[in-house]
């Protein structure tokens, strides 16, 4: 089996798998510090999106999304004519066209966010925050699929560190979605746990990319 491949300009795309999650959490930091009633122990983080300066998080959703979808373009150079290299790229790139359509579709108010909106849940979905859920649906579960097939990929190379790792991720990726469906008062640090761990992993599978000599 041919193994993974250099190419010159795959590190600079994989280096945007590297970069995903600190820029993503660092911008949402800075709006959690700023954003007026924001509550991240109820709120979801899409609720960032709405009001005066959502654009920011709409920002923040689209560029995870360029940023994936290059990194799947450096993932499909590195591992050409191996195993994982073409279901590899497909599932992170999919990750990221499911968080360019979540980014342009937004989630309707609840909670009290943005303020002076009604508190709860509304009773009814809009098209476009129907939209919005689809499209991170379409991102963790391709999110979640790339995390199995590698943990595949590095067992067949002989890196088992990074399979149990990478198995890990998709394990506990799936059981943080679980707890969030299931308990309402821990949706949302379930989801913004889940994208440390799933955003984290990619980044880390980034840079082994970038860094390994053979494997």
């Amino acid at each position: 089996m041919t193994d993974t491949q250099r190419a010159p300009q795959s590190d600079a795309l994989l280096a945007c798998g590297v970069m995903l999650a600190p820029v993503f959490y660092a911008i949402v930091l800075a709006q959690l510090l700023t954003r007026t009633g924001f509550d991240i122990t109820k709120h979801p983080l899409s609720l960032l999106s709405l009001g005066q300066t959502g654009w920011i998080q709409v920002a923040n959703f689209l560029l995870a999304g360029i940023f994936a979808i290059a990194c799947a373009v450096g993932v499909r150079k590195r591992l050409s004519g191996s195993y994982g290299g073409t279901l590899g790229p497909f599932f992170i790139a999919t990750f990221g066209l499911g968080m360019i359509v979540a980014g342009f579709s937004k989630p309707d108010p609840l909670l009290g966010f943005p303020p002076g909106s009604a508190d709860g849940i509304p009773e009814h979905m809009s098209g476009h925050a129907v939209g919005h859920g689809i499209g991170f649906f379409v991102a963790f579960v391709s999110l979640i699929a790339a995390c199995f097939m590698f943990g595949r990929r590095f067992s067949l190379v002989g890196r088992p560190w990074w399979s149990v790792y990478s198995n890990a991720t998709g394990a506990l990726t799936i059981l943080l979605i679980a707890m969030g469906m299931a308990v309402q008062s821990a949706t949302s640090l379930a989801f913004f746990l889940v994208g440390i761990v799933a955003f984290g992993w990619l980044g880390a599978v980034s840079w082994h990319l970038m860094a390994q000599d053979g494997k």
